[in-house]
């Protein structure tokens, strides 16, 4: 990944959803980037804008596809459900997925994956163990909608939702170590404290490593 970023579209980062704007404050400046699942490029655009990352994304719906190519985002068109071969072992810095974990079929195998491929991982999703969700199943007893969840469970592509407590013990158990951890409140906004976080944390943002990646130039 040594080619000149694309030029982006520059949108504000108010733009951004919240959790997006905590990924980006994770990434330092002049990075190489491979941004999985990158929907309609918004956090690859502030990425490549605001940070002047080297920025690639992976992707396979086609509208999110063109409105990248619309942005002047460098994106190609791949399913993460069958790996991440065409890239090589330690070729970037950071790999991100955002808000994606969940709609993947092996979960385990894709973030294993980016610890190959990236020498840092940064990884969203929302919290299955949130307060509104528990209340929801224990009192209507049917899967509940929150503002991260907005799906019917007929219509969802979330397939392996998870807690923050199983998530920790997954990647704990896979050899990565927690660099930062930032929980995030009903609003998206950071908790202040990580008391309670399975019932307070409506969403969490991970930054990753893992103990047989090499280090890099961001370890610190």
């Amino acid at each position: 990944m040594s080619a000149v970023p694309p030029r982006a579209s520059g949108r504000p980062l108010e733009d951004l959803r919240k959790d997006q704007r905590q990924v980006l404050d994770l990434i330092p400046k002049g990075a190489s980037v491979l941004d999985l699942g990158c929907g309609d490029g918004a956090l690859l655009d502030a990425l490549v804008t605001h940070r002047a990352v080297n920025g690639h994304g992976v992707e396979i719906d086609s509208d999110c596809i063109l409105a990248c190519v619309r942005r002047g985002l460098s994106v190609v068109q791949e399913d993460l459900d069958e790996g991440l071969a065409v890239h090589p072992d330690a070729s970037c810095d950071y790999v991100i997925l955002s808000q994606t974990l969940q709609a993947t079929r092996n979960p385990r195998r894709l973030l294993l994956e980016m610890a190959r491929v990236g020498h840092a991982s940064v990884v969203s999703f929302p919290n299955f163990g949130h307060w509104r969700v528990r209340l929801g199943l224990l009192f209507r007893g049917r899967m509940p909608k929150t503002p991260q969840l907005p799906h019917e469970w007929y219509d969802t592509p979330n397939i392996h939702m998870c807690t923050i407590a199983d998530f920790e013990d997954m990647v704990r158990a896979e050899g990565f170590v927690v660099d930062r951890r930032i929980l995030l409140d009903g609003n998206g906004n950071p908790m202040r404290s990580g008391l309670l976080a399975g019932w307070r944390a409506a969403a969490a943002v991970y930054l990753l490593r893992h103990r047989k990646s090499p280090g890099s130039r961001y370890d610190r």
